[in-house]
């Protein structure tokens, strides 16, 4: 056999014994090698091309320099706010300091200008580096940058799918913007704390100067926060900024940025923080604007706007010249309270109460953090009853008094009004939607009206003695009020305007908890569930501020409810209406006979009853109703007046309810919460926002009798009484003739307008400051302190120690406390 045949036996028996062998043992061929090594990274760059439409779009990644935040305007046309996306001022890159793009280039990526959005060489050291225990990280200013832009839609969690699609998003920026356009947008758009986006907040946040005018040492600052700016925080951890500054500055002599033999002395200098937290202006009714911008999110989304961007126009209801009354009225009746509250607490009161003292500590986040440090519960609680400035800061905190005050218009159920604390920067809770309190017997109206709506009558009488209600878990609920009980009879519109506690408990007791909590969610109490219990009737079920002059707002249109309305229309940026907004049509919840049986009973709250201050010592003549309010211990102080233009309610109290005035005078709605409604009315009425000559009337619709009689009293007056008058004129002129006119020099041309003048001041003279009148008899053992003028520090509170008229409820009910005008 030839060598030939004796190879290609050979290959023959070596194919047979190849495919003998299984496939997971046999060498794999050179076409098996080679398909090995493509087909990963085809099937890399295939999911990289699937990536492209499946990431961020970059159609304008310097859009945050043309956005046009929202403008929101009062219904006359004042600024009220300007909703951003974030505090910032885009700069142009000329514009800031070539120090900071030196040293943000030198340590964030040097090879910026070289690379296309990945730096290849950084990122293979950075995973050498990785790899060998030393995590680093790798991302260009271009990564960083996509990461700023689009953090939801990329991420920042430490998968290999986010990383791809940070690097396609860079490639994508890469490839349509110049890297100068990059950088501008960089600086722009990250955050440096404090509410301050972009590098021009910054500078002005951390150095008090604006960013073209930074030097190589604030530069350095700014810049080493990037790395982590709470960790390198120059105002809460100076020390290592300082060390991360002199890091920066390392690096731009490292990369050419900075002379090396200035190096020794620059890291020498201190920081020289000039800190000055920009905040953004609050307006005059934050508030509102907070409560405004939730709505605004919705409905923009709706609509497909962007409320930060867009530049909308929002037209509200407040009206500027009312809000400035009320913001003015909060912040003084706030001041002149918060002084009796300091007397108040101070001393042994305070110190004198250690449980109390013991549970505030434990309440407190100082507390909770020594805790979540490891230190012993007794050791943390002993150590921050001995330290005098959290104690000082602990008893400001919790003795600070807060108000609440909403006007709104009846007739349209326009928001006029909204001051949700006395200071927004210190409390952004808001005392008016977000806070629920016991309304106290602002809430009774409720049950008065479901009485009338039940055919029950003003002049109906209920004996006014002492109350005895058995309820359900075997308690005696026993309401009383701060005069003994007189044994006789007492109308019911009496039992109302004087706030009787037992004649409204017996009341209740005869219509039961169902009807008058059906009303009242009818008229607008709508958010806060209500407890069906005899002791509803005084309060006790706590509601908003919101809620309650919602509701009176109802009663003061006849007994039509209306949703609140906050916003008229809304424009773009060039002027047209985008959507305009008409009252919501009017659900009728009361019968208007019965609303207005209601509304008369409430005006005598004003005109002889708890709230007759508003009359003597506010001077306010027109057509007024309303309700103070004052729950168990004098905790909460309410107090709500209606006008045909206008209602308003305020409320008094403190966040926390274990604290009050510790005054039974001061604690009052009629001293607390009154003074703030009846400063808002009496500069309404000087200023003429008002008109102190209208009236409320009935909206019922006469029945067929009523109108027969009305039409026969027309007819009467038409035909009988213009032939009366005709011959009474004859008699007249036949009796008493008229004398000659005398002769008189022409009138002047402003003549015929002094007459309008004259009786408009006749008839609406502006209200003159009233003294102040001491309404509560005094008692033994108890003085009743007097007002103080606004010029002295706070009013004296009553004696400390003098006992209260508190309710006696059982069981913890509590509700309206005893009421004095």
């Amino acid at each position: 056999m030839s060598f030939a045949d004796r190879l290609k036996a050979a290959q023959t028996a070596l194919t047979r014994l190849r495919s003998a062998v299984p496939a997971h043992l046999r060498r794999p061929t050179r076409r098996e090698i080679l398909l090995a090594l493509l087909v990963p990274p085809a099937l890399f760059v295939l999911y990289l091309l699937i990536l492209i439409p499946l990431t961020p779009g970059i159609s304008d990644i310097r859009k945050a320099g043309q956005e046009r935040p929202a403008q929101i305007l009062s219904a006359d046309g004042k600024p009220l706010a300007e909703f951003k996306w974030a505090n910032r001022e885009w700069v142009k890159l000329s514009e800031v300091s070539p120090q900071v793009v030196a040293a943000l280039i030198a340590t964030e990526d040097h090879r910026f200008y070289e690379h296309h959005g990945i730096d290849f060489y950084r990122l293979g050291g950075a995973a050498l580096r990785t790899f060998s225990g030393s995590r680093q990280g790798g991302s260009t200013l271009t990564q960083q940058l996509a990461r700023n832009l689009f953090p939801d839609e990329i991420g920042r969690a430490q998968t290999l799918n986010r990383k791809l699609r940070e690097a396609v998003t860079a490639f994508k920026i890469e490839a349509v913007y110049s890297k100068d356009e990059i950088l501008e947008t960089y600086l722009n758009t990250v955050p440096f704390l404090y509410n301050a986006w972009g590098i021009e907040m910054a500078a002005r946040t951390y150095f008090d100067k604006p960013a073209r005018k930074l030097d190589v040492l604030e530069g350095a600052t700014l810049v080493g926060m990037l790395k982590g700016n709470s960790y390198y925080n120059p105002v809460q951890n100076p020390e290592r900024a300082l060390a991360r500054r002199n890091t920066v500055l390392a690096q731009m002599v490292k990369h050419g940025q900075l002379e090396a033999e200035r190096l020794p002395e620059l890291q020498k200098k201190p920081l020289r923080i000039d800190f000055e937290r920009q905040n953004e202006p609050l307006g005059p009714a934050p508030h509102f604007a907070q409560q405004l911008r939730k709505w605004l999110v919705a409905w923009a989304d709706a609509k497909g706007y962007n409320l930060y961007a867009d530049g909308l126009v929002v037209h509200t209801t407040i009206d500027s010249r009312l809000q400035a009354l009320a913001n003015e009225a909060v912040a003084r009746r706030g001041r002149q309270l918060q002084g009796i509250a300091d007397q108040a607490w101070g001393g042994r009161a305070w110190s004198g109460n250690p449980t109390l003292l013991q549970a505030l500590v434990r309440e407190s986040r100082e507390y909770r953090a020594a805790l979540a440090r490891g230190e012993a519960a007794e050791d943390a609680l002993r150590r921050l009853l001995a330290d005098k400035a959290f104690m000082a800061a602990l008893r400001k905190d919790k003795t600070r008094v807060q108000l609440g005050f909403l006007a709104v218009d009846p007739g349209t159920a326009q928001v006029r009004a909204w001051v949700g604390s006395r200071d927004f920067e210190q409390d952004q809770y808001d005392h008016v939607a977000q806070a629920r309190r016991q309304p106290g017997s602002t809430f009774k109206p409720f049950v008065y009206g479901a009485a009338f709506a039940q055919g029950m009558r003003p002049d109906d009488t209920i004996v006014d003695q002492a109350v005895e209600i058995p309820l359900k878990n075997g308690e005696i609920w026993r309401p009383d009020d701060d005069v003994p009980p007189s044994g006789k009879p007492m109308a019911l519109k009496d039992g109302l305007a004087l706030s009787r506690n037992r004649i409204t408990a017996q009341l209740m007791q005869q219509l039961g908890p169902e009807p008058v909590a059906q009303l009242a969610r009818k008229m607008g109490v709508r958010q806060s569930p209500l407890e069906l219990v005899p002791s509803l009737a005084l309060g006790t079920s706590p509601v908003s501020l919101r809620e309650m002059v919602t509701a009176y707002t109802t009663l003061a249109e006849g007994g039509a409810y209306r949703e609140p309305v906050f916003v008229t229309h809304i424009e773009n940026r060039e002027g047209t209406v985008l959507e305009a907004f008409a009252p919501a049509r009017p659900e009728q919840a009361l019968d208007p006979a019965v609303a207005y049986t209601l509304l008369d009973v409430m005006r005598g709250v004003i005109n002889k009853g708890t709230g007759l201050p508003i009359r003597n010592q506010f001077g306010l003549r027109a057509d007024l109703a309303g309700k103070t309010g004052t729950t168990q211990d004098n905790t909460d102080g309410w107090f709500i007046l209606m006008h045909p233009q206008l209602v308003a309610g305020a409320w008094v109290g403190f966040n926390d309810s274990r604290f009050t005035l510790r005054s039974d005078y001061w604690g009052q709605g009629a001293h607390s919460a009154l003074p703030v409604v009846g400063d808002v009315y009496k500069g309404a009425f000087a200023k003429r926002l008002l008109d102190a000559k209208l009236r409320f009337e009935s909206l019922a619709e006469p029945g067929w009798l009523e109108r027969g009689w009305n039409w026969f009293q027309g007819w009467l007056m038409d035909t009988v009484g213009a032939w009366l008058n005709e011959r009474w004129q004859a008699l007249w002129a036949r009796w008493w003739p008229a004398a000659p006119a005398p002769v008189t020099a022409p009138a002047t041309p402003s003549s015929p307008a002094m007459p309008e003048v004259i009786e408009e001041q006749e008839s609406e003279p502006e209200p003159s400051p009233a003294p102040v009148i001491q309404s509560v008899p005094e008692q033994p053992g108890r003085s009743a302190p007097a007002p103080a003028p606004e010029a002295q520090t706070a009013p004296m509170p009553a004696p400390e120690g003098s006992s209260g008229n508190e309710n006696p409820a059982s069981g913890g009910a509590g509700g309206a406390g005893p009421e004095r005008p």
